[in-house]
C-alpha cells in the first residue's frame, strides 16, 4: 500500500469518527448542554448543536476531499477552544477526570492540523 492510500484511509476513519461525534451531539443535546460553561453566551443547547454541525461539516469535507485545509484548520481551532475553555479550567479546578478529555482533544486537534497540512 502506498503512502497516499494509507493517508486516505486514515482521513476516512478520522472523518467517520467525527461524523459520529457530530450526530451524537444532535441525539444527546439535552444531556450535553450541561457541559457548556455558564460563561458561554447563549444557551448550552445552541453550542451543542453548533459544534455538532461543525463536526459533521468537517467530516463531509474530509470524505469529499473538498475544502480539506480550511476544514482541518477550523476543526483544530474548535478542538483547541474545547481544550482551553472547557477541559483546562476543569483540570485546574482539581478535576483529574477531565485530563483524558483534554489530552484527547489536543491529540485530535493535532491530527486535524496534520490533515490540513497534507492537503493541496
Amino acid at each position: 500500500m502506498n503512502n497516499a492510500t494509507i493517508s486516505r484511509v486514515g482521513i476516512i476513519l478520522f472523518a467517520l469518527v467525527f461524523a459520529f461525534f457530530g450526530v451524537n451531539h444532535f441525539r444527546n443535546a439535552d444531556a450535553m448542554s450541561g457541559f457548556v460553561p455558564a460563561y458561554m453566551p447563549g444557551s448550552g443547547k445552541f453550542w451543542v448543536y453548533f459544534t455538532g454541525a461543525c463536526m459533521i461539516a468537517a467530516a463531509l469535507c474530509f470524505l469529499a476531499g473538498k475544502y480539506v485545509k480550511i476544514a482541518g484548520l477550523l476543526l483544530s481551532l474548535m478542538l483547541l477552544v474545547f481544550v482551553f475553555m472547557l477541559h483546562l479550567p476543569s483540570v485546574l479546578d482539581g478535576n483529574d477526570a477531565a485530563l483524558p478529555s483534554l489530552l484527547k482533544d489536543l491529540a485530535l486537534a493535532g491530527a486535524s492540523l496534520m490533515i490540513a497540512g497534507s492537503s493541496k
